[in-house]
């Protein structure tokens, strides 16, 4: 099922989380508090929406690494309905795909409960303070699925160009963007009793 972001409000502060990537490391928010910027990104590996801009989105983490944003990817989908976004299989993903960030197992799904994600992917970017700068879609790409075949976008090549517009103006010291599309994808898949009222 095809859902939306939340949209929620700028300036909000990053939360606390600490989430353990497949080894069992954990990191925390404190862990970046070096980095120009943070993004957050909630992703997994089966999604047909994070899998059509996944090549596209680990090149745009490089290449903003190199300017001093930090990237971590979460996955906080029920595994036992979806097995295929299990720690084994994040960590080869992570892999295959070249990830330069990492990838973490938000197994009691509390981290996106924290972050009020709904979606995958679902795209948070915080400044220097840690407050929340952009929150919203990839860019205007869609894959070719039955929720989306005939609709703007499906189909075309990622570029990332709204997530990089917004990174491009934070490090400019610029406002946040006034103009700022929520992000589509499929639907987080929460633990039985664990969805909240917004999910």
């Amino acid at each position: 099922m095809k859902f939306q972001s939340l949209m929620d409000e700028l300036g909000s502060p990053a939360p606390a989380f600490a989430v353990a990537d497949p080894s069992g490391r954990v990191y925390r928010l404190q862990d970046f508090r070096q980095s120009r910027a943070l993004l957050v990104a909630f992703i997994c590996n089966h999604c047909p929406f994070v899998l059509h801009i996944l090549d596209r989105f680990v090149a745009l983490a490089a290449e903003y690494a190199a300017r001093g944003v930090a990237t971590v990817a979460i996955s906080s989908n029920d595994v036992t309905a979806h097995p295929e976004d299990g720690p084994l299989l994040m960590a080869q993903l992570a892999r295959e795909r070249h990830f330069g960030f990492p990838y973490l197992y938000d197994g009691t799904q509390a981290a996106a409960i924290q972050f009020r994600a709904v979606c995958t992917p679902d795209f948070f970017l915080y400044d220097a303070d840690r407050r929340l700068y952009y929150r919203g879609q990839f860019d205007a790409s869609r894959p070719t699925t039955p929720h989306t075949a005939g609709r703007p976008g499906a189909g075309a090549t990622p570029t990332g160009a709204d997530l990089r517009a917004a990174l491009d103006s934070l490090l400019l010291g610029r406002a946040a963007p006034t103009e700022q599309r929520p992000s589509m994808g499929c639907s987080m898949k929460w633990l039985p009793g664990r969805e909240p009222e917004w999910g």
